[in-house]
Order: C-alpha cells, then structure tokens, then sequence
C-alpha cells in the first residue's frame, strides 16, 4: 500500500480544500411556499424568454465559448430530485437543463432566472473544456509520479484515475463561484433580483469547507452574488 504517494497527489493536485457534496441524509427541501404547478410552469417559461436571449448576448461578446445557441431543456423523468445542468449536445450546441423537481421547488421567478443564469455562465466562461484540460494534465502527472515510484501499470492506471478526479475538482469551487458572478449578472440584465434568487440557497444543505469537494459554502456564494449586483449597480 502506497499510501504516501497518493497523499502526495492529492496535495499536489487538488491546489485547495473544496466541499463534498450534501450528505445523503440531509433534510429534503420543504414545500411550503411552492407555486403551483400550472403557475410555475408558466413563470419558467417566462424566465426562459427573457433570460434566454440575455444570457446568449453575453456569450457572444464574451467570445469563449464557439456557440452560444443554448437550447433550455426539461428533464421530466419521474422521481429526479431538484437539479440544473449545463452540457453540451453531440453537435457542441450548449444546453441547460431543470428538472421537474426544480421548477416545482422555486419560490420566484427570480430565483429560476439567477439559476438558468448559472447554467449558461459555466458555458459561457469555459468551465467544460477548462475541466478537460485540468483533468488531462493532472491524469499525466499522476501517471509519471507512478512510474517514477515503480508502480505498477494497473496501479499507474489508478493513480492516472485519480490524478484526473483531484485535478477536475481543483477549480471547482472556482467555476462555482465565477458562474455565480456571471449568472447573477445575466439575471439582473435580464430584469431579475439575483440577490432574492440565491433563496434557493437558504433550502440547501450547505457543504461547508471540505476536502475534494466541488461547491463552496452557501454563505460564499449568497456573498458573491451581493457582491455583485452592488458592483454593477455602481456600489
């Protein structure tokens, strides 16, 4: 067992201490103060033409990302909790997806806009490809302090593994907070409060400061989108 090696990794690779995700016995969101469901279907579907055509302007003059044609998907699949995603299709076309569960879950059109503008910033700012090259490098860097210790190839392969996995989340909290700037930016533009949107915030378990995880402390990120809107709105 090579235990000092993979501490050795770990602290070259990871950079900072970031956040595991919440624990699995969390307490669930609670309903109170959900719209209902005709009403939130319609307030997403406001949200979506006005913050849509915002978020990719400011893609474009951005000039990061190659596409900024989002396509805004629902994911209905029965029993998928409170969720948002952004990825990218098999054309690289970007697309930001909510689940019924999250919909449902808001209180305000604000805090779906501060949320679809989240999303669309992680693409916008180039936080995919980014995570790639992060990962790549660190997966080669691990797999050269393997061999450089006389493991073996499946050992190697391993330590590339996990080179790639610490390497990912280095930046993690990173992203997390450059998507809140950006994100809360694009919903105040778009013609949302991004400071009464965090309220999603204050229904998540927070992560706190913990090792090799990916989201900052709610805290953190309720600041940096205050943070924000005063400099915008010019202190």
């Amino acid at each position: 067992m090579r235990f000092p090696l993979i501490a050795a990794l770990v602290l070259l690779l990871g950079g900072c201490v970031t956040t595991f995700p919440a624990p699995p016995d969390a307490a669930p969101a609670q309903p109170s103060g959900q719209q209902p469901a005709h009403t939130a279907a319609l307030t997403f579907l406001q949200v979506v033409a006005a913050v849509e055509p915002v978020a990719e302007d400011v893609c474009r003059r951005r000039g990061v990302a190659r596409t900024c044609d989002f396509r805004i998907v629902v994911d209905d699949r029965p029993g998928q909790p409170p969720n948002a995603f952004q990825t990218v299709d098999s054309r690289g076309r970007p697309v930001v997806g909510f689940t019924l569960a999250l919909i449902a879950d808001a209180r305000n059109a604000d805090e779906l806009a501060f949320v679809l503008g989240h999303e669309a910033a992680h693409h916008i700012a180039g936080h995919i490809p980014r995570r790639h090259d992060q990962a790549k490098a660190g997966a080669l860097l691990a797999g050269v302090l393997a061999q450089v210790n006389g493991l073996s190839p499946e050992e190697v392969r391993e330590a590339q593994n996990l080179g790639a996995e610490v390497a990912a989340r280095s930046y993690s909290k990173e992203f997390e907070l450059e998507a809140d700037a950006l994100g809360a930016e694009i919903a105040l533009i778009a013609g949302y409060d991004p400071i009464l949107g965090t309220g999603f915030f204050d229904r998540l378990p927070d992560p706190g400061d913990r090792f090799l995880g990916s989201h900052p402390p709610n805290a953190q990120r309720k600041a940096q989108v205050v943070a924000t809107v005063r400099r915008l709105r010019g202190g």
